[in-house]
């Protein structure tokens, strides 16, 4: 077992894990530590407390000491440079006429590197950017592209559901979302209904999705014949939450001259009272099937719409 305290730099960052030493951190408290980047102002979200080896990076970096007064102050100060930094890089991207939107800007702790954040649709050749940024900064530059999701989540924002947005307001990280989640829970693929601000998927369609994988075990899919106690039947809807399947009775077996009859009435079974029967194919539909290529109804919801994957950050300037 390790001693360690958790510490974040982000609102909704995720939390890093950092040698106390002998100090006996509370959450709460603004600590300085070394990180890959250089020293760093935190705040500690975990206070410290063992925990196994395999949870931690090696080497583990120390916590310097506890922020001051002094410190607290460089942390403002750096705080409200930001805003003239953004006015500044705002007016330099639109002289040199790149196609990038400033997001954000943030000043490392000891001065030493101010980074900015920026999203474009493709790569931007930002070189004498960075030139003309370090002229007017003098200290190191650095220009990091990043994706859509990452900059709501910087930016923030309120959600469909009335509160803030959750990648803003509490979620560390982001984890991978599809359009397969929306489907198994049934709900509405109109991209406008299932996307976050960003335009991606909604990150809440990940929550409750093993939930509705587990439930969906053994149900049926709409249109599918089934045996019931009362007969076979064809299934008209499915409920996942209420364990409830709505189905038609097949009076009558079809025919080369008609197809079957069906009951008038709809009949209502969970999946413990019901029969599914595999779904086999002759020969010949096998071979049909392989043939006739695969087409997409035009009223049904382009896929390609949404991405569900974070999109890779692309390779930072400095200077």
């Amino acid at each position: 077992m390790t001693k360690v305290a958790g510490v974040h730099f982000r609102s909704a960052g995720r939390v890093y894990y950092f040698d106390p030493g002998d100090m006996d951190l509370k959450a709460g408290e603004h600590v300085i530590v070394e990180t890959a980047r250089g020293i760093e102002y935190g705040l500690v979200t975990q206070s410290v407390r063992e925990v196994d080896e395999s949870e931690i990076v090696a080497p583990l970096k120390p916590v310097i000491r506890r922020a001051d007064a002094e410190d607290d102050a460089r942390y403002r100060a750096n705080e409200e440079k930001k805003q003239k930094a953004l006015d500044i890089c705002a007016e330099k991207i639109a002289k040199h006429g790149l196609d990038m939107k400033l997001v954000d800007v943030e000043y490392l702790f000891d001065g030493s590197k101010v980074i900015f954040y920026f999203t474009s649709d493709g790569r931007v050749d930002f070189r004498e950017l960075v030139k003309d940024l370090a002229s007017v900064f003098r200290m190191k530059i650095e220009l990091r592209q990043i994706g859509v999701r990452d900059e709501t989540k910087m930016k923030g924002g309120i959600g469909c559901c009335g509160r803030d947005l959750c990648c803003h307001a509490w979620l560390p990280d982001f984890e991978p979302v599809s359009i397969k989640m929306a489907k198994v829970q049934n709900l509405s693929l109109n991209p406008i209904k299932i996307s976050g601000i960003c335009g991606r998927l909604m990150c809440c369609l990940q929550y409750e999705n093993d939930n509705y994988v587990d439930m969906k075990k053994g149900m049926p899919d709409v249109s599918e014949r089934i045996g019931t106690p009362d007969g076979d039947a064809i299934v008209f809807d499915v409920n996942i939450l209420e364990d409830r399947i709505k189905t038609r009775l097949v009076l009558e077996e079809r025919d080369e001259d008609r197809p079957e009859k069906l009951s008038s009435e709809y009949y209502f079974y969970s999946k413990e009272d019901i029969k599914r029967r595999e779904k086999r194919k002759s020969q010949p539909e096998q071979k049909s099937a392989k043939k006739k290529p695969r087409s997409r109804k035009p009223d049904a919801p382009d896929e390609s719409a949404f991405a569900g994957e974070e999109e890779a950050e692309a390779p930072a300037g400095t200077v």
